[in-house]
């Protein structure tokens, strides 16, 4: 028997931010970004917020409807999170060697060599839990099960500063009621198709035939169908371990609603600079670059290409991005962000066709490294494109403020 928890620290940027102002602690408060940017979106939200009917993803006027005007709104910083992230999964560390973390907020450990029944897990649950609120102030709910999803969906199902134990005597009580889109990646698309077959709870999933779920999902119909009976196999990954990432992105609410094929170019560019210098970063090239369109009624698509060859150059990406752009956009509406992803990453050494004009790769190489060494040192406004500057509201950005999301494979059995 395995023994596994799942621990996801309650409204976690919300509860940093009363820490380090308790004065808005028995404040409705909202954690955003900058609104003045129209970033003004609600990232998290303390427990009298949320009573109050404010949910994530809320605009700030949307939230001020809920609380009036005794609402606080507070700016994101991110290196207060990373830090009490940090200093909490060192706390987790002690007591397992497998703490696999599951973004900023959430971690899965495998206690399976520490105890020898759900008792005993349950016990080691709230001593974590208590200890996180002694020695940060932070509340974490916990859940305890046999695999890595029933735990990640105990730890929903009591917030905040508890614990749920699912085993597999009572697995089927406990979580086969629930609504199917509270099951680890049931996305929205995923969750209305499963509507469509009147497959409404996690039970109905369960008893849905796997053969049919793979007709309509394909492999992810069968994953989910395992998950559902409690099938769920997946290893929690050792401390240190880096999984494989698939792709790396960034993406920008744009400071006003974008109008010309230059104005979006300029935006693309300064997403795709930021994605390849992390890909340098991280040695790897990209076999493909996706493009992600918001307009400004919110509505919004990706459309994706492959290149002739594997990159790493800011160039390639942002011709390309602009490329899709071009050919999918048809400027019904002003555009409010844009996005650009590199994927289908190899970290094999490029290898140049016969038709690459090899002096010009290893130039555009090189001037993009100097750049990033130019900033690396003085900042990254020290070395800007000219077309970039005569705007000033482009001229402001700064992509390395957050925003940028690198994807790991997720490897299930």
């Amino acid at each position: 028997m395995r023994y596994i928890l799942h621990s996801d620290l309650n409204n976690f940027y919300a509860s940093c931010e009363c820490l380090y102002d308790p004065s808005i602690r028995n404040k409705p408060m909202v954690v955003v970004g900058d609104v003045e940017k129209r970033h003004g979106v609600v990232l998290s939200k303390n427990q009298i917020a949320k009573k109050k009917g404010v949910k994530t993803g809320f605009t700030v006027w949307e939230a001020t409807q809920c609380c009036g005007q005794d609402l606080v709104c507070v700016p994101v910083h991110f290196d207060r999170y990373q830090r009490l992230s940090r200093i909490v999964k060192d706390i987790y560390r002690q007591y397992s060697d497998r703490v696999e973390s599951f973004g900023i907020d959430e971690a899965w450990i495998d206690i399976t060599q520490s105890v020898h029944s759900f008792q005993e897990a349950e016990q080691l649950a709230h001593t974590i839990r208590v200890r996180v609120l002694q020695e940060t102030g932070l509340t974490v709910s916990i859940g305890v099960s046999y695999n890595k999803v029933f735990a990640k969906l105990g730890s929903d199902l009591k917030k905040p500063n508890a614990v749920t134990v699912i085993t597999p005597d009572n697995f089927k009580e406990k979580v086969w009621p629930l609504s199917v889109d509270q099951l680890l990646y049931v996305g929205r698309a995923t969750y209305q198709k499963l509507q469509k077959m009147c497959i409404k709870t996690i039970e109905d999933l369960a008893k849905t035939e796997e053969k049919l779920l793979h007709t309509l999902l394909g492999k992810n119909g069968v994953m989910l169908y395992k998950f559902a009976c409690g099938l769920d196999d997946g290893e929690v990954r050792k401390t240190g371990y880096r999984e494989e990432m698939k792709s790396i992105g960034n993406s920008t609410t744009c400071p006003r609603d974008l109008k010309t094929i230059e104005e979006v170019s300029h935006i693309l560019y300064l997403l795709a600079e930021n994605v390849a210098k992390r890909m340098n970063k991280e040695g790897v090239y990209a076999k493909e670059v996706q493009l992600w369109v918001k307009d400004n009624t919110l509505a919004s698509f990706d459309r994706q290409k492959q290149f002739f060859m594997p990159t790493d150059l800011a160039k390639d990406l942002h011709e390309g991005a602009l490329e899709l752009f071009q050919q999918h956009y048809t400027w019904e509406h002003t555009v409010r962000a844009l996005g650009v992803r590199a994927l289908k990453l190899t970290p094999k050494p490029k290898q140049y066709s016969i038709f690459d004009d090899i002096q010009q790769v290893e130039k555009r190489q090189k001037l993009e490294q100097v750049v990033t060494v130019l900033r690396k040192k003085y900042g990254h406004h020290i070395i800007k494109q000219a077309s970039i500057m005569k705007d000033a509201d482009f001229d402001a950005i700064n992509m390395e403020e957050g925003g940028h999301v690198v994807h790991p494979t997720v490897l299930h059995k």
